[in-house]
């Protein structure tokens, strides 16, 4: 029951409409029986309001934020103090508040090795193209780019692909690429590659239909990994699946970072079982809007 005591916590990010985060975690405040002391909701915030917000959680003493797309760049220059793993990616996507004290963090790194680990896919001298160099992007390459043989930074903008290799190549040692985007690039990294990780949001939801990768370019010796997780199994997927792929949906790696933030917000352990459950549920309902 909520009270006037209250702590709210929540999603910031444009778009919002997607995202499962709020069932996620109420359940898990359900569970855990904290309920009463944490509620959580998503809100649209434009880039344009993205200071504005900010400022405005100190104001109202909000305990915590996610920050999804756009904003885990952005945001960085509003935080009073950035986690160390977090500076080194350059994104943050949890905020804890304490008593006005904005402090960043990462847990989509921890999110992707989790799921890695789940799957049972070692990438240790392994060649790993990405798609995407935002902030998916970012904590996924620091993650696998600790152990992987070779590293591609597929990207729209060559510009931030670039980029994000150079700071790959100042913090991990690993042989980092980059390639502007094509059906001709993409054909002619995957055919040798172990580990295909889609880190954009094309096939999200309600644009479940879209795909970066034809599935006549898939070769059936890879394993492909949607860091997207609504729909449960994207255009992708089912494509890489087609093709004889082994794939991993965004599931795991969405669960394991909200877990990460939701103990880093109440101190309490998060009951992760349970957060799988009511985002799978919701997600093979074929709910996919709040």
């Amino acid at each position: 029951m909520i009270t006037s005591e209250t702590q709210l916590c929540g999603l910031i990010g444009h778009p919002v409409k997607h995202s499962l985060s709020p069932i996620m975690h109420n359940a898990a405040f359900k569970e855990v029986g904290i309920d009463d002391k944490y509620c959580y909701l998503a809100f649209n915030v434009l880039e344009s309001d993205l200071k504005q917000v900010i400022t405005a959680v100190k104001t109202l003493n909000i305990r915590g934020l996610n920050v999804t797309i756009p904003h885990k760049l952005a945001v960085m220059e509003y935080l009073d103090l950035i986690d160390t793993t977090a500076q080194s990616i350059g994104a943050v996507n949890t905020i804890v508040n304490n008593q006005g004290f904005l402090r960043g963090y990462n847990t989509d790194l921890l999110g992707v090795t989790n799921a890695l680990k789940e799957a049972e896919f070692d990438p240790t001298n392994k060649k790993i193209v990405i798609l995407g160099a935002g902030g998916a992007a970012r904590a996924a390459s620091f993650s696998i780019g600790r152990k992987a043989a070779e590293l591609v930074i597929v990207n729209r903008s060559i510009e931030k692909a670039n980029e994000l290799c150079n700071d790959l190549l100042e913090s991990v040692i690993v042989e980092a690429r980059s390639r502007e985007l094509s059906e001709k690039i993409l054909r002619e990294e995957v055919q040798n590659a172990d580990l295909l990780v889609n880190c954009t949001s094309v096939g999200m939801w309600p644009d479940a239909n879209q795909t970066l990768l034809k599935r006549e370019i898939i070769p059936e010796t890879i394993t492909v990994f949607d860091t997207v997780y609504n729909p449960l199994e994207t255009q992708l997927l089912k494509d890489a699946k087609k093709a004889g792929a082994k794939t991993i949906s965004g599931l795991a790696m969405f669960v394991w970072q909200g877990a990460i933030a939701f103990e880093l917000w109440t101190g309490a352990k998060a009951p992760i079982q349970k957060m799988k459950e009511i985002v799978s549920e919701k997600l093979k309902g074929g709910r996919n809007e709040k």
